[in-house]
């Protein structure tokens, strides 16, 4: 049986998703090494940057994906929006 991480959302309202532990691994990997070479992604975007940085072909909606993950990553503190964007920006978060 695969292993799975829950993915968590950053409304503390809402539930998190569980989801397939390498394919997480894979995307948040991809959206980390994209926001660290390019520090403002807008999220539109952000499907398309990490599709082209993966080594081999995703078996999955990208799209779902990355906007998964990305809400996991904004939950963890890693990466946030940046206030007042439209449409929607994304960098990592300063340490």
């Amino acid at each position: 049986m695969p292993s799975t991480i829950l993915a968590l959302h950053p409304d503390p309202l809402k539930q998190g998703t569980s989801i397939d532990r390498e394919r997480y691994d894979l995307i948040r990997a991809a959206i980390l090494k994209v926001l660290s070479k390019d520090d403002v992604v807008r999220f539109k975007d952000l499907p398309a940057a990490v599709e082209s940085s993966l080594d081999s072909p995703f078996n999955g909606s990208i799209s779902w994906y990355v906007t998964t993950v990305k809400l996991d990553l904004e939950a963890r503190h890693l990466i946030e929006r940046i206030p007042n964007t439209r449409p929607q920006q994304l960098r990592l978060v300063q340490t």
